[in-house]
This record gives structure tokens, sequence and C-alpha cells, in this order.
């Protein structure tokens, strides 16, 4: 037992004080004679007894009502077991992505989890609070009550490890106590696993009642005919009883096509055909799950023709004439000499084919040519100087030119995942006839394979910067080293490497990758793009770049959906933006990622525990109770005990 106030315990010498009254307290008694002297001697002796008694009762109340009344000022208490926490600030991190939103036992598991907080909160408790999407720091459950009741889920998935890192940045002179509120969909033990040790990490997981989920994992060409795009819509189920769902194709809002999804296995294709035309919609699915991946916008632009030019040889790119037809493709082929540098920046895509010196006022011109979103195809000679071609490609990185190999090799890899290749197989391909080289140069390459040899090197490699990208050979594909031109992989390769895939394809873009996108429109100095939709409006950074502008959305918008992108009001392009699906799958809610840390049933569970575990055991109180006692039997004792 401790005491606040020490101090006053000297006032325990007091206790001396009642002690001297009793001591010196003498009376005196007065002889009376009578006849019967026997008898009235036994009533004085019998009498005398009982007077000492009361005596010693009396003292012992009023010392123990004196001790008593001065230990309660000193205010006695019994230490904390864990006061050395008593001074911790409190984290509360939320987590509101969309996983959240699956139904518990209480409703939505996010909303449930708001409600604890506002019920069981106390006021006077000073808190931080970080959700995905917004922070408040030193603030207490009063203040964002509002913020708290209009939470709403947040595109950005949940990363616990980011979120612990802003709390470890916020500076204090106090030690943590973290408190996190997740589902724990997607959560890995290396997100804690940096956790300091004067931070107490506390967990409450609330569970969904069903886990199962259906998703539109995504929307692809997956067929271009004359007249007519055939779009496919991926769908992906995750956990186990799942019945025929509706799914619906709109553009503007407009229903196109309607039909009934049945899930045989766990990945579903379904294939719309629509008019080669501008598209700007969605599809939409109706299940039982969550609801935030039922919707997957998307837009398509009316094709256009892309302009391609090739500089080297005529001789030796006359087969880029027959990849790049008239009814697809503006395509030109211009030697070094007669190249006219002001057609590039009109260009989608440049081939470099086999040139043996790329010049320098190329190369700057080049490195502007990607950075605007174009294409480039760079193709070696044999006679290139190395120290050249790695200089031109050192502004890209990923790639430098080794020594020329003379051995022959076998083009046997494809990489059927890349982009390049998305819509041109249907399944994979192992038995083609493959091409060969005679002589390649040897590669040090970190960027993507798509296409290699048989030995594991790459024959093309792809260094691509979210609006383009630039491919590269790593030999000279002419009729006389390689037999590449011959192989059926040569015209879907070429044929979409010098797309753009902002004029030809689907625009779908995932909230928060902040993946570029570049629109043609001619800016003044003052003016500035907006993006914008019936229900929200926001200013990306730009960077005009002459006659295009490289449009960057960080977290915005907040919202999935159709977006146009204006010049003052005049429409520019268009936009479509998706929530990312990585919390679509409920089954992946991973509660043992954290089975090292303290798990708590529910919000107020927490606060009672702190408050338990780091608050004094006050006994003063008792003492009072033990003094207002004895005055009691003080009273008694005078009244009943003769």
């Amino acid at each position: 037992m401790q005491f606040k106030h020490p101090e006053i315990l000297y006032f325990l010498f007091l206790l001396v004080i009642p002690i001297l009254v009793h001591l010196f307290q003498l009376r005196k008694f007065k002889t009376e004679f009578f006849t019967n002297v026997k008898f009235l001697k036994e009533l004085s002796i019998q009498t005398r007894k009982s007077s000492k008694i009361k005596k010693y009762l009396l003292l012992a109340s009023r010392l123990l009502l004196l001790a008593f009344l001065i230990l309660a000022f000193a205010q006695p208490f019994f230490k904390a077991k864990d006061s050395k926490n008593a001074t911790n600030e409190l984290y509360i991190v939320l987590d509101n992505s969309f996983s959240m939103q699956a139904k518990g036992q209480k409703g939505e598991l996010l909303k449930r989890a708001v409600q604890d907080l506002l019920e069981h909160s106390p006021e006077n408790v000073n808190f931080s609070l970080l959700t995905c999407s917004d922070n408040y720091w030193n603030t207490d459950i009063k203040s964002i009550q509002k913020e708290l009741q209009n939470l709403k889920y947040s595109a950005s998935p949940f990363q616990l490890d980011n979120l612990l890192a802003k709390i470890k940045a916020h500076k204090s002179a106090f030690n943590k106590d973290i408190v996190v509120i997740t589902d724990a969909v997607g959560l890995q033990p290396n997100q804690v696993k940096n956790t300091k040790e004067d931070e107490n990490l506390y967990f409450i997981i609330p569970e969904a009642e069903k886990t199962d989920n259906i998703a539109i994992d995504s929307v692809y060409v997956n067929q271009v005919l004359d007249n007519f795009y055939e779009i496919g819509v991926k769908l992906d189920a995750f956990g186990t009883d799942f019945k025929d769902i509706p799914i619906a194709l709109y553009n503007n809002k407009k229903l196109t096509a309607k039909t009934l999804v049945n899930f045989e296995s766990k990945s579903k294709t379904i294939n719309f055909t629509i008019p080669k035309e501008d598209f700007h919609g969605y599809v939409s699915i109706a299940d039982n799950g969550l609801e935030y991946d039922n919707n997957y916008y998307f837009s398509i632009s009316k094709p256009e023709k892309s302009n391609v030019i090739s500089i080297g040889d005529a001789e030796k790119s006359s087969y880029l004439s027959r990849i790049y037809t008239e009814d697809e493709f503006n395509y030109s082929n211009f030697s070094l000499q007669t190249l006219d540098y002001n057609l590039l920046d009109k260009q989608d895509a440049i081939v470099l084919n086999e040139l043996k010196d790329i010049p320098q006022a190329l190369q700057t011109t080049l490195k502007s040519f990607v950075e605007k979103g174009g294409n480039v195809i760079l193709i070696p000679s044999s006679e290139s100087v190395v120290s050249n071609l790695n200089t031109f490609l050192s502004a890209f990185g990923g790639i430098q030119f080794k020594s020329l190999n003379n051995s022959e090799k076998m083009i046997t890899k494809i990489n059927f995942s890349h982009p390049l290749f998305g819509s041109v197989f249907e399944k994979k391909v192992d038995n083609f006839q493959y091409p060969n080289t005679k002589t390649s140069f040897d590669l040090n390459s970190a960027a993507p394979m798509v296409l290699g040899y048989s030995d594991q090197s790459s024959f093309l490699s792809a260094i691509q910067n979210g609006v383009s990208s630039v491919y590269v050979f790593n030999a000279p594909i002419n009729k006389g080293n390689s037999n590449f031109q011959n192989s059926p992989l040569i015209v879907p390769t070429f044929y979409n490497m010098a797309q753009n895939s902002q004029k030809a394809g689907i625009n779908a873009s995932i909230i928060g990758e902040s993946k570029p996108f570049i629109v043609e429109t001619l800016l003044t100095k003052d003016e500035i793009v907006n993006v914008k939709n019936d229900t929200e409006s926001f200013i990306p950074i730009q960077q005009i770049l002459n006659n295009k502008v490289k449009l960057t959305f960080n977290d915005n918008p907040k919202e999935a959906g159709n977006f146009d992108i204006l010049n003052k009001e005049n429409p520019i392009g268009k936009l479509s933006f998706n929530y990312n699906r990585s919390e679509s799958n409920l089954t992946n809610a991973n509660p043992d990622a954290v089975s090292d840390y303290k798990e708590i049933n529910n919000v107020a569970s927490i606060f009672d525990t702190l408050q338990a575990d780091r608050s004094d055991n006050q006994i003063w109180k008792w003492f009072i109770i033990l003094a207002l006692l004895f005055v009691a039997i003080e009273v008694l004792i005078q009244k009943f005990v003769k």
C-alpha cells in the first residue's frame, strides 16, 4: 500500500491525545454507609468493573476513528500492475476498406465498429484515429462524432504496415497503445514485424458471417472484328455456395445486353459483342456478397489509325509495310538522312530498324517521345556500336547490351501473361515452329521478357513506364540473320507494339495506382484540365507536352465511375476508374497473422482493460467508511454499555 500524501501520516501522533485523556480522567467515588454493608460493597465492585470496560471500548473506538480519518486524508492506494504505461498515448487504427462491407451478427462490420466506438469511448479520453483514407490526430470521440458517422469505405486497400509507419513517424515523448480494428482480410505477419517494444498492440477482429462473394475482375477486348468488338468480362467467385446471377452491360447508363451466369468453376468469362465505336459504360452484377466489386467501369474509344514510322534501310523494312497496312495504320519509312524530326511527335510508334548508330539528336527526341506516350521499337544491327546502344537505353533503364554472340539460338519462350499477348492466344501453345537467330547480343536485363530463347535469355524485352513502352530485340531480324519474319509470331508482336493503348483497347484504371494518362489537347499557359462526372469533380496533376497533356491522378477520384476530361467545358476525352479488387476475397481473412498479440472482443473491453491495468486502486473511501463506522460504534457504546 502506498500513500498519495504520506506527510499527513505525521498526524498519527495525535492518537496520544485520547490516550492521555483516558489516563488522566480520574473519577472519585463517594462512600455511602448503609445498614447492609455487605450487599452494597458487592454492588460497588460490579459497577466499577463495568465502567472500566466502557472506558476501554470508547478509547479503542476513538483511536480507530482518528487513525482511519488520518489515513483517509493521506489517500492510500495500491499501485496499478501496469503503472509504467499509465501515460501511454492511445492510437486507434480502423479498417474502412471494402472487405468491411461484409455482414456480421449485428450488420456491416464497419458500421458496427463505428457504433461501438461512439457508444463505448469515454469522452474524457484523448486518442488519435487512423483509417485507410483519413487521419485524426490528438482528438476525442465527441470531436469526431460526425466524421465517424459519415465515414465512407476507402478505395485504398487496408495496409496495416503503412498505417503503423504513420504512427511511428508521429513523434511523441510517450509510449504508445495501438488498437487495430480489422477483419484481417489479406493481413500478413510481416505487416507487424517492425512494431517497437514500447508499442502495445491490441487487435479487435470482427468476423463476417458469410464469406461468399462474386467480383468482376476485369474487362478486356477479346477479339476485334470488322465492325464489332468482342469484349470479355472475367468474373471471380470466392467461397462455396453460388447461384446463377444476372450480369448486365450498360453504355452511357443505357442497357445494352443482359444474361445469366452459372458458376460451375471459380472463374468465369462472359463475352459480349458491341459495335466498333465509342463506348462509355460499365458491367454490373447482383450477388449477395460485397457490393463494391459488382460494377466495373470502362471506356473504349472509336478506333483511329495508328501512326508508325520506321527508321532504317528500306529493303530491310519492307516486311513492316505488310504488317502496318493502310486500313489500320499510317505507316512510312525513312532513312536517317531523309528523316524529318518534326514528324516524330505525331507518331504512336517509332521503329529503329537495324541502325548502326543512333545520333544524339535522335536519342534526345526519342526520350521526349516516350515521355509523351509513344512506343519505341529497337532492332539492333550486327554492326551496331554497343556503347551507342547503351547510351540510348540508359535514358530508360533496365537493359544494357554486351558483346555479340555468334552462336545460333532457338526462340522457344513466350510470356503469355505479358500485355503484348493478352488477347492473342486462347491457350498456351507449345508446339509451333520455333524461329531462330544466327547472331545475337548478350544482354544485362532487368526488364520483363516478352519472347525468349531456349537458354532462358531474352530475345524481346519491354521497358514500360505506364503510358508507353520501349521494346528491345537483342538480335537483327533480317532474313540473313533470322527466320523470325516467317514466324506466325511476327504479326501480333509488331501489331501490338505499335498500338497506342489509349487509342485501341479498353481504358479502365484502378484508383490509387496513379497510372498516367496522355490526352491530346492544346493548352495555353493558364489553362487547366479537369475531370468530372455527375457526382465528383477534381483537377489532376498535369504536365503540358506540346500538343499533349500528361495527367496523373494519385488518390483521385474517391469513387469509381466514368468520367469526362474537360478543357474548360469542352470534352476532350473519357476515363474510367475502378476500385482495387484485393478486398474481394473474404476467405483471405487471416487472424492467425497476429496471434502473438493481444486480441480483445470489443471496444468497451479495451477501455476497461486499459483502465483496470493502468489505474491505481484508491482505497481512501474505505477508510472514510471505517471512520464513520466507529463513530456509530461510539454512539452505541455510550447508549447501551453501562
